[in-house]
């Protein structure tokens, strides 16, 4: 069957796809009701235990004779005015996605925001009671007591709920995992690659441990962490409690985690460094001394930097951006680690595109479909320079080659990882999208980004046997039905974009001082002036034309 389809044929993928999860995932009414109602429960009972409360010390100070005026008040005010209010509660949390997308959170952020909506119910509730029905109003014993209890209820339920979740994961897993089998660690599991390369393991039929922060939430495997041959852990590559405790009793490392894309590296270059070049030492210094034999690195073809000549494994590299320049640094630090016993191998990956579970539009095809899509125009900045590309899917498929690969034919080899026949412009890439959306037009412009190469990827072809099963196109259209079935509603929300959540979020810092020293002695004094040094005009041009 051939690769490429004539013109307006819109079936462009050849490998089945699974329904789009993670960030763009929609939940139903019916999914929703049950937490819903929890929470109505959890607040009906917190009223009930702070009028019993209050009852108490009102009878201890009057006398039994109050107790009849104490029942009869918080009767009435129970029935005509708590169950006319109490459905704020369940109301304010709904419209603020305690329910739906803040469930997918970081712990941290989930819990600030749950934080805030709580108060933010109470205030209303409050106002509601106080202002709208004064004469009736809760009481300020009672709300005073009422405020805590509910906090703790609601608090309470979702601690039990994840308690009770984490101990049927690990019974299931205990139960069901093959004594046998060494997992795959996969640093950085939850992101745009990572899930999917996650998801095919497990179909694989493979033991898989995910080391990830979450910066960028877990909704992405999230249906996946009951799975009985998945661990998740959450831990940072640059903490050494973290990556030892991940390396244990592993047979192979993927290492994905990275700040990636050159104005996301530029925004806080210490924690790029760290992230994408110390983290990689010291995983190789911990992999070595827990027997880990294949270790394979996401590198990047933006090694390569400006050319006009066809790029091999063997071609010189010359990145122009500080992405680029931590990818060839972690390159030489891994080649430089190899032994016997050790293998590394370097993925030099093509510029990705595609739906994952996690959704990119900071990438240039995701990008320019969205905005043919949302606004109707793309613009095209130096058209005649040349990318390649890879879907995410395809990625995930060439990495599994790698980990079935005999041992001899990849140890301390270098692939570009992407195919001949998805080198192409950027003019194509326009001609390319217009044709799945052709209401929309393009500006070609010129800037001073002048980055250009063309890739040959005959060497993963001939020693992997692998080759793309996506197109540009059909990328491009299923891009196009995620928008047009409402998987997604706006490409601008700040979680599709690396960049953009990092600036308004800020990057990732370390756990501790000690963590800090410990990257900033992988880093080395001379890497740092290398790279403070070549971080002029060149680099800050890159990064104002992405």
């Amino acid at each position: 069957m051939s690769f490429f389809h004539p013109r307006g044929n819109g079936n462009h993928r050849f490998s089945s796809g699974v329904p789009m999860t993670g960030a763009a995932k929609k939940v139903s009414f019916w999914e929703i009701a049950p937490r819903m109602l929890a929470d109505f429960i959890v607040i009906h009972s917190a009223v009930w235990m702070a009028f019993a409360i209050s009852a108490v010390y009102t009878i201890g100070n009057h006398g039994m004779s109050a107790s009849e005026d104490v029942l009869a008040q918080f009767r009435h005010y129970y029935l005509s005015r708590f169950l006319l209010l109490s459905p704020v509660f369940p109301v304010v949390f709904y419209l603020n996605g305690l329910y739906t997308y803040v469930r997918a959170y970081p712990d941290r952020p989930k819990f600030k925001r749950f934080v805030i909506v709580v108060l933010l119910a109470f205030t209303v509730f409050v106002n509601a009671d106080f202002f709208l029905l004064p004469t009736h109003s809760i009481g300020r014993a009672s709300a005073l007591l009422f405020a805590p209890l509910a906090v703790l209820g609601l608090v309470g339920i979702r601690v039990a709920k994840e308690w009770l979740v984490s101990e049927e994961r690990a019974h299931q897993k205990l139960r069901l995992r093959p004594p046998e089998q060494k997992p795959i660690l996969v640093i950085g599991g939850a992101g745009y690659i990572g899930c999917w390369l996650v998801r095919r393991l497990l179909e694989e039929g493979k033991l898989v441990r995910v080391l990830d922060n979450a910066v960028y939430g877990l909704e992405p495997i999230n249906d996946l962490l009951n799975h009985p041959r998945l661990e998740y852990q959450n831990g940072d590559c640059r903490n050494i409690q973290d990556v030892v405790k991940a390396m244990r009793g592993v047979s192979s490392v993927v290492h994905l985690a990275a700040i990636v894309g050159d104005p996301a590296c530029e925004i806080d270059r210490n924690t790029t460094i760290e992230i994408n070049y110390s983290a990689t030492r010291m995983l190789v210094e911990i992999a070595k001394g827990y027997g880990v034999e294949r270790f394979l690195f996401a590198s990047s073809c933006s090694v390569y930097g400006e050319t006009d000549e066809l790029m091999t494994e063997n071609s010189e590299v010359k990145p122009i951006s500080l992405y680029g320049q931590t990818k060839e640094a972690s390159e030489k630090a891994l080649l430089g680690a190899a032994t016997d016993s050790f293998h590394p191998v370097l993925m030099r990956f093509a510029t990705v595109f595609g739906l994952s579970n996690r959704p990119r539009f900071d990438l240039v095809v995701n990008l320019l479909s969205a905005r043919a899509h949302q606004d109707g125009a793309i613009t095209i900045f130096n058209g005649e320079q040349w990318r390649p590309f890879i879907h995410v899917k395809d990625l995930a498929e060439a990495i599994i080659h790698i980990l079935n690969a005999p041992l001899g034919a990849v140890s301390g080899q270098v692939f570009n990882i992407g195919d001949n026949r998805l080198n192409h412009t950027l003019a194509e890439v326009a001609q390319v999208i217009l044709r799945v959306f052709p209401q929309a037009r393009a500006e070609f412009v010129q800037n001073t980004d002048r980055r250009n190469y063309r890739v040959s990827f005959d060497k993963a072809e001939k020693v992997l046997g692998f080759r793309c099963k996506y197109d540009l196109e059909s990328g491009v259209r299923e891009i196009k039905t995620a928008f047009e079935s409402n998987q997604i509603a706006n490409y601008k929300n700040i979680r599709f974009s690396n960049l953009v959540y990092l600036r308004e979020t800020g990057t990732p810092g370390t756990k501790s001082e000690l963590d800090r020293e410990v990257m900033a002695a992988f880093a080395g004094e001379q890497l740092r002036q290398a790279l403070d040094e070549s971080a002029g005009p060149q680099l800050s041009k890159a990064a104002a034309s992405r």
